[in-house]
């Protein structure tokens, strides 16, 4: 019987509407946010709590108020975000149990570790070459022929 682990998606979707936030200046609420993160506003207040606590966003109470971008695209890369999210989890797959008792499968456990960890240490130099810069310039290129930039609202269903 295989269990499948649901995969964590916090940081593919922060990226998502920071990079939707740049193109619309201007507070944002934790409802449309939301939205265009699938999830419940209340989980949005929290992830974006801990990036106003890493100094990547703002936010204003009342009316009008919102979240904001406080970082420097330029400046920030894929690694400061997902540092700012608490490290999660990259892989998925992990050894069946940590401390075996059997030599074989220890054997495999030292292996299987050890080619975790080379890809994980591969992927986190990789988010760190990559700016949110280096993202908002991929979605530019991709706009350039369509006549509607996407917004939170009309991508999203609000």
């Amino acid at each position: 019987m295989y269990c499948y682990m649901k995969r964590d998606s916090r940081l593919s979707g922060v990226l998502h509407v920071l990079l939707h936030m740049a193109e619309q200046p201007g507070p944002h609420t934790s409802e449309t946010l939301a939205l265009a993160m699938n999830t419940n506003p209340v989980v949005v207040r929290r992830i974006m709590a801990g990036l106003r606590e890493q100094g990547f966003l703002r936010s204003q109470k009342g009316h009008g108020g919102g979240w904001t971008i406080a970082c420097d695209f330029s400046r920030t890369t894929l690694r400061d975000i997902y540092e700012a999210l608490g490290e999660p989890e990259i892989l998925a797959m992990g050894n069946r149990t940590e401390t075996p008792g059997c030599l074989v499968e220890q054997a495999v456990n030292a292996a299987l570790g050890s080619a975790f960890d080379a890809a994980e240490a591969m992927l986190l130099t990789r988010f760190g070459e990559v700016t949110l810069a280096d993202l908002s310039a991929d979605f530019h290129v991709r706009m350039a022929g369509h006549t509607t930039p996407p917004t939170l609202e009309n991508e999203h269903g609000a």
